[in-house]
This record gives C-alpha cells, sequence and structure tokens, in this order.
C-alpha cells in the first residue's frame, strides 16, 4: 500500500477537509481515518490531528478524543519515530495523551480568539516545517479559546533543556507561558502548535506561511 498522510477524525472535529486538501494541493496522499478504528502504522508516512471541537470540548478540550480507540495506534506511530502533527485541537489531544508536554487552558482574556498571529521560529524541526529556519517570522492565523500553554516549573525546564520549544508568538495573544505558540516532543517527531498553517495557503487568505509545514 502506498505510504501517505493520515488525517484523524473525531466527533466535533471541523477542520478534517481543509487538512485533507492541505496535504493533497502539496501533492501527497491523504486518507482520513476515523476515531474508533485502529491502524496499521505501516500503511502511514505521517499524521495529522486537525482542529476542531472534539467531544465537544467537554471535561477539558481533547480530554476525550485522548481516550479514543484510534490514539492506541497514534500512540504506537510516535513510539516508531514517525511524524504527528497536532493543530489547535489536535494539539489539545495530543497533551491529553501525553505525547506532548503541558497543557492548553483557557486564554487569559477569557474569550475566543480569532485572529492573526505573527510568530517566531525558535527550533528548526524535520519533517513538519523542516524548511523553516530559527529565528524566521511567520504569520498565521489563531482560532481559540483555550490556547494559553502552560506547563508546571519541573516540565517546563525540561521543555527547555530538551529544545522542545517550536514557535513563540511575537506578541502573546492568549497568555501562553514564555509566549509559547508550538512545541515538539524530546525526541522531536510528535509536533503540535495553536495556529493554522492549513488557512494560510494562499494569498488570497492573508498569507502562504501555512507552506512552510508541509
Amino acid at each position: 500500500m502506498a505510504k501517505k498522510v493520515g488525517v484523524i477524525r473525531f466527533l466535533g472535529t471541523n477542520c478534517d477537509f481543509d487538512i485533507l486538501k492541505w496535504v493533497q494541493n502539496k501533492g501527497q496522499n491523504s486518507e482520513f481515518i476515523w476515531h474508533e478504528d485502529q491502524f496499521n502504522t505501516q500503511d502511514f508516512e505521517a499524521l495529522i490531528l486537525p482542529g476542531g471541537f472534539s467531544y465537544g470540548d467537554y471535561l477539558r478540550c481533547g480530554a476525550l478524543a485522548a481516550r479514543s480507540p484510534v490514539m492506541k495506534s497514534v500512540n504506537e506511530f510516535a513510539k516508531q519515530g514517525k511524524p504527528v502533527l497536532g493543530i489547535c485541537n489536535g494539539f489539545q489531544i495530543l497533551c491529553e495523551a501525553g505525547l506532548l508536554p503541558g497543557a492548553l487552558i483557557r486564554n487569559d482574556s477569557l474569550r475566543f480568539k480569532d485572529e492573526w498571529a505573527q510568530l517566531r521560529v525558535v527550533n528548526q524541526k524535520s519533517y513538519f516545517g523542516e524548511k523553516l529556519n530559527p529565528d524566521q517570522k511567520i504569520q498565521l492565523p489563531i482560532a481559540h479559546g483555550d490556547g494559553r500553554f502552560y506547563a508546571d516549573a519541573e516540565t517546563f525546564k525540561k521543555i527547555q533543556d530538551q529544545n522542545c520549544v517550536w514557535l513563540k508568538y511575537e506578541k502573546n495573544p492568549n497568555g501562553s507561558m514564555a509566549d509559547i505558540a508550538g512545541v515538539t516532543n524530546a525526541q522531536g517527531n510528535v509536533f503540535g502548535l495553536m495556529p493554522h498553517p492549513e488557512r494560510a495557503q494562499f494569498s488570497w487568505m492573508g498569507s502562504t506561511d501555512g507552506d512552510f509545514f508541509l
């Protein structure tokens, strides 16, 4: 079976088709994976968990989705060192599943933020965002109510020591600790960011900086 990018769909996911088309526009194969299913990890080159409101954001954003059957396969995929990307709600899910450090909590304004954000690349990573360079400035849109990155002191020290900070906000829109907009795991194969690169594909969208991520 040809290698492809798997796009995980949960109840309440609403950026799934955006991600599917984004991947296809980059000339890659993509396929939906339903949250109740498990899959053969050898069938996919990479996985993306899109944004949305999985399970209606009940309990905590991403907490219920992190316990879906599909996450058993996602965990196995990540342990094999293969690339996994979580965007917005997908980032929240990966944190709730323990695949990424820290947590995403309510914005300090207590309001949903839907606006453009200026970002700075902190660490260059392979696969997702390998076209980005350290200190590069990019522009991506955000759309979240629970996007404030938080970690306790011990976890935050590990994040820094292991170079897990991926992206930072130039102007912090939500109160995220140390202006963090995206992180990776220590191995550098699991990625999470709150801004939406799939919403910055074409100039008419307002930016083409999403091109750097695929």
